[in-house]
């Protein structure tokens, strides 16, 4: 847990910008969630922007990294769960608590009130926690789907992938599809996280941590089944104090062109020496 109390001072020091690419190692389906179907369309679109172009929304990524690092730190059991919605079917759990050090309420922020926990009595609240962090939709890079690529592709920029399900008595197949950004494709993705006070610093790491265990996850729907294998590479990692955002003190870089693996190394070497520089 980190060393933040009731009596932390919150006051922004400045922010930690990592951009890079998200690369599709295997093919990609981030769910539009349509009710209705299109003649000749998939069964399972995958979300598109305006322009009919996919994009992966920061809201997916985002809890993805949550739930990860829920896992990772044992948090995800009924005893640390509360509801978000009980709509039987649709159930949504999440964690949350009330201690001042519960680094994923900070990281992600909670808001104050009763919430139903999962087991044992329900959360009654005061605290109120801003997240620390922000993960952006992040956007298709057409140059990555190649000309050689778009030849095979069921449309311009996707491909439909199709799948049976078996019935176990009858061996009936029922057929599905699911459209997919196919392997090759490449996410531009921004990722800015806040530091409020020198406590904040570790929280970092723990962003670094969710998204390389991710890269030995999946991403989106039908990773049991083969999909939203992604890996991240050309990162750059910068810090911008408030005397950047007065114009007084240039932004410094931390690392560049690099992975998950170099940027940690970069900032455990850093020993976070940026925060008192200015």
């Amino acid at each position: 847990m980190s060393a933040h109390t009731t009596q932390t001072e919150l006051k922004l020091i400045g922010k930690l910008i990592l951009e890079g690419d998200m690369h599709c190692e295997t093919g990609l389906h981030v769910g539009a969630g349509k009710g209705s179907l299109e003649i000749g369309g998939s069964d399972n679109p995958v979300v598109k922007d305006a322009y009919g172009r996919p994009y992966v929304p920061g809201s997916s990524l985002r809890g993805k990294i949550r739930s990860l690092l829920e896992q990772a730190s044992g948090l995800a059991v009924p005893a640390e769960l509360v509801y978000l919605s009980r709509r039987k079917g649709q159930e949504v759990r999440i964690h949350q608590s009330d201690r001042p050090d519960d680094e994923i309420c900070l990281l992600f922020g909670r808001s104050p009130g009763r919430m139903e926990r999962v087991q044992g009595e329900s959360l009654d609240t005061n605290q109120a926690t801003p997240a620390r962090l922000a993960v952006f939709d992040a956007p298709l890079d057409p140059e990555s789907i190649t000309q050689q690529m778009r030849e095979n592709l069921d449309d311009e920029l996707t491909e439909v992938k199709s799948e049976n399900a078996i019935d176990r008595i009858t061996s009936q197949a029922n057929p599905r599809t699911l459209e997919r950004v196919p392997a090759g494709a490449r996410f531009r993705t921004r990722f800015v996280m806040d530091l409020l006070c020198e406590e904040d610093a570790p929280l970092f790491p723990r962003v670094l941590e969710g998204l390389r265990l991710l890269e030995d996850d999946a991403l989106g729907g039908g990773g049991s089944r083969g999909s939203g294998r992604v890996r991240f590479r050309n990162l750059r990692l910068v810090w911008r104090g408030r005397g950047y955002y007065a114009g007084t003190a240039p932004e410094k870089e931390i690392g560049a062109g690099a992975d998950l693996a170099a940027v940690q190394a970069a900032v455990n070497e850093s020993g976070f020496a940026f925060l008192r520089e200015e």
